[in-house]
């Protein structure tokens, strides 16, 4: 079974509050009637059948730590066996927590990872839970088997030293080819930041970086992998900055997407 949980927090964010709206937005694409059920390989993907939506966590205290503490023990609590998890945030620290919960299971796990900004600094503003740190988080505890990030254009020295400090492989936008997908590993986990799209297919984002994906190239990517995905995640769609929905539904047509190959 495949379960769909929105976790509503941004209070990580570093430049933009707005992410915490996404997860009723993005559901609403399901049922304002401009779109049907189906993905592109002809599946119908229907909450009730083909996944299960467990709805919005809420955090009693919106402390960092605590709210790091309460994402992962619901990752942990409904990663059954048999069972994939999809989140849709919410900003990017979000993924620390429920990666590190799908560690507890897969433990040669691997994560591509597809964004405009690698999310490697070791302390951002001097926030550890910082949506800027959590792969550094992640590579620190040294449980992934490995990181692939892909469509990167913010590449400084600071993020370029941690990724080689940590094996990361890193596909720049500018170096871009599609040859990266065949040397994915299973068990897999997506972790797709929406800004990895250029702002012109996907407005609605907080972090506008010029020179990234089309939506079709973007789907083109997720069509091509032929390895299990065990979990994924889709964060950092800011509704505040949407223009007639327009990013909600690319972010509904990605969950679409990511659903019909975690099913495969």
């Amino acid at each position: 079974m495949v379960k769909l949980i929105g976790i509503p927090y941004d209070g990580n964010s570093s430049f933009l509050k707005g992410p915490a709206l996404a997860p009723p937005r993005i559901r609403l694409m399901d049922r304002d009637g401009s779109a049907n059920s189906f993905c592109e390989n002809g599946k119908a993907i229907i909450n009730g059948d083909t996944y299960t939506d467990l709805g919005d966590l809420s955090f009693a205290d919106n402390n960092p730590l605590a709210v790091y503490t309460t994402i992962k023990q619901k990752i942990e609590q409904e990663l059954t066996a048999g069972d994939k998890i999809i989140c849709l945030g919410g900003d990017h620290s979000i993924s620390f927590p429920i990666i590190e919960a799908h560690t507890g299971k897969y433990t040669n796990l691997n994560v591509l990872h597809l964004d405009a900004h690698a999310d490697l600094y070791h302390n951002f503003e001097n926030n550890p839970f910082s949506h800027a740190s959590p792969f550094a988080r992640l590579m620190e505890n040294g449980k992934l088997q490995s990181l692939t990030q892909v469509g990167i254009r913010t590449f400084n020295t600071h993020q370029k030293e941690q990724a080689n400090k940590f094996g990361v492989k890193v596909i720049e936008m500018k170096d871009f080819s599609y040859n990266f997908i065949k040397t994915l590993q299973a068990p897999l986990y997506i972790s797709l930041d929406l800004d990895v799209l250029d702002p012109a297919f996907a407005p609605g984002i907080s972090h506008h970086e010029p020179g990234g994906f089309s939506t079709r190239e973007l789907f083109k990517i997720l069509q091509s992998i032929s390895v299990e995905i065990v979990g994924a995640d889709i964060v950092e769609y800011n509704p505040i900055r949407d223009v007639n929905n327009m990013t909600a539904m690319v972010a509904y047509k990605l969950l679409k997407e990511i659903v019909s190959k975690m099913i495969d």
